[in-house]
């Protein structure tokens, strides 16, 4: 089976928050979509290891955040490659609580909408919420980022809880690349780091010695050759 047609299926990029018992935690997910309009109804697919998923069950409550397309890496790596248990993703950005209480972000933020879960769903590994929207806004004008530009222009990565994860097979590019051992994340020099002002050809050993990977922050020598 060619599971890479999946990367051809369309797909945005959010942040999906909830709490509980006064904590809050959010994280990235592509699988939302509307279900109905007439009540608007949203569903969403969250990995059932991941702690947003004990929240949301739990408070059944969420929140989406529809992420700008000039989002940074690193803003997308706080909520998808840093788990919740280990840190506080919400100490240093702009959120607010909407009307279920719920914490909804707002930087890199196109809109949102705020749901009450209704049903849900068993899917194995992940658990699809359903959930009437009780609120919804406008926060900026701008264009939202797809999962496509995210994974295909960014250089960006899915995260192994992701319900889209593919394992990545490495190119021929007649340039070494290097992967990070800490999330997966691979440095192409034919792409850069445009986030981080590395251009486009800039070989992995030319890098700036306090350059970090864009996804977890890890160190230049934490990165190893990529064999082709």
């Amino acid at each position: 089976m060619e599971r890479k047609i999946f990367y051809k299926m369309s797909y945005g990029l959010y942040i999906v928050s909830s709490l509980l018992d006064g904590k809050l935690n959010g994280q990235i997910a592509n699988t939302v979509f509307q279900v109905t309009s007439t009540p608007p109804q949203i569903a969403l697919a969250i990995n059932k290891s991941n702690l947003t998923h004990q929240y949301i069950l739990k408070s059944n409550v969420f929140s989406v955040s529809i992420l700008l397309k000039a989002t940074p890496l690193k803003f997308i790596s706080l909520f998808g490659f840093r788990s919740g248990r280990e840190v506080d993703k919400f100490k240093d950005i702009n959120y607010k609580f909407g009307v279920t209480g719920t914490p909804i972000v707002l930087d890199n933020t196109i809109g949102y909408l705020e749901a009450e879960v209704n049903t849900h769903v068993d899917t194995g590994t992940h658990t699809v919420f359903i959930g009437k929207v009780v609120a919804a806004e406008f926060v900026k004008d701008g264009e939202p980022m797809t999962y496509t530009y995210y994974h295909a222009i960014k250089g960006g990565k899915v995260p192994q809880s992701a319900p889209t994860y593919i394992k990545e097979e490495s190119h021929p590019t007649g340039m070494t690349r290097y992967r990070c051992t800490i999330c997966g994340y691979i440095y192409a020099p034919e792409k850069g780091d445009p986030d981080s002002g590395i251009k486009r050809g800039k070989l992995f050993e030319e890098l700036p010695d306090d350059w970090v990977c864009p996804i977890c922050g890890a160190l230049k020598e934490q990165f190893k050759e990529l064999e082709e």
